[in-house]
């Protein structure tokens, strides 16, 4: 049985993922010229990030390179491990063609070992549902093959949905057109996105007001949710009160939804901003979207 590896764009909370035993890369973010590591809120000032944000600060994020790869994955390779990562979607960064540089390298000094990536096509606890029922599995001892068997098929019943508040932080990390991005504020639409099959951005549908939003956000849950046996992810960037308010609005409609509320991380932040609304929960399928992916 392999090493079970994620990043921290999976957004699983620091207790939680040592609970599961979960080895972690720590994905990288800049703010006022400063390199920070997201650490899944061990030590992580959200107020700080957030209140920068707002300021006017504008947060980065960037891809690792192949020694950064490398300086994760070598020692576990050296110790005579396997390793299955399960990765945030493919299709959002360039930080994978690192990965694979990395892995050919490591390839050649060490031939016997393997590593599997898994592309669980999302982000946020949208990967971090994934990676969380894996690890469960892992410790009722599945093997490797019963894991990703389990997540080839519990991928696509992942649902997600989210919204922002401010458009322009998309544009900036080109997740959305000039265009769209200046018609969505001043027309005060904002647009409902998930994740397409190929793990990109798409729109299910635009809203008017943040009123309506939540409510759509909870009608979602209320016809969609399935799985009730698995947690259903509330998450906010530094808008906690509506994300309570959602909460509410959900166990008025399910009670029996299993509501676990967080907060965004500031690699996530940094591209869709503070103001953003998330739900995720296990349903039949992933959502159809609209429109093509938005990438």
């Amino acid at each position: 049985m392999s090493i079970l590896l994620c990043d921290s764009n999976c957004e699983l909370w620091h207790t939680r993922a040592k609970e599961l035993g979960l080895s972690v890369i720590r994905m990288p973010y800049y703010l006022e010229g400063k390199e920070y590591f997201y650490d899944l809120g061990e030590q992580t000032d959200f107020a700080a990030f957030y209140a920068k944000v707002r300021g006017g600060e504008i947060p980065k994020t960037q891809a690792l390179n192949p020694e950064d790869y490398k300086e994760v994955l070598e020692p576990m390779f050296e110790a005579g491990e396997d390793v299955l990562y399960l990765s945030f979607s493919h299709a959002m960064s360039g930080t994978f063609q690192s990965l694979s540089l990395a892995l050919r390298e490591l390839k050649e000094r060490y031939p016997a070992r393997k590593c599997t990536v898994f592309d669980t096509k999302s982000i946020s606890l949208g990967a971090g549902i994934q990676v969380e029922q894996a690890a469960i599995l892992k410790q009722q001892g599945k093997s490797d093959e019963a894991l990703l068997a389990f997540l080839k098929e519990f991928t696509d019943r992942v649902a997600v949905y989210f919204t922002v508040d401010d458009l322009m932080h998309l544009k900036r990390g080109g997740r959305c057109s000039g265009i769209a991005a200046v018609a969505g504020t001043i027309l005060g639409l904002k647009p409902l996105l998930t994740f397409n099959e190929k793990g990109g951005l798409s729109v299910i549908g635009k809203i008017s007001g943040r009123k309506k939003t939540l409510h759509t956000l909870a009608d979602r849950i209320a016809q969609e949710l399935t799985g009730t046996e698995y947690p259903v992810y509330i998450v906010d960037a530094d808008c906690k009160e509506e994300g309570d308010r959602l909460r509410d609005l959900v166990l008025e409609k399910r009670p029996e939804a299993k509501i676990v509320r967080q907060i965004v991380g500031p690699v996530i932040g940094a591209h869709c901003g503070p103001g953003t609304l998330g739900v995720i929960f296990v349903s039949d399928k992933r959502p159809i979207p609209l429109e093509k992916e938005e990438k």
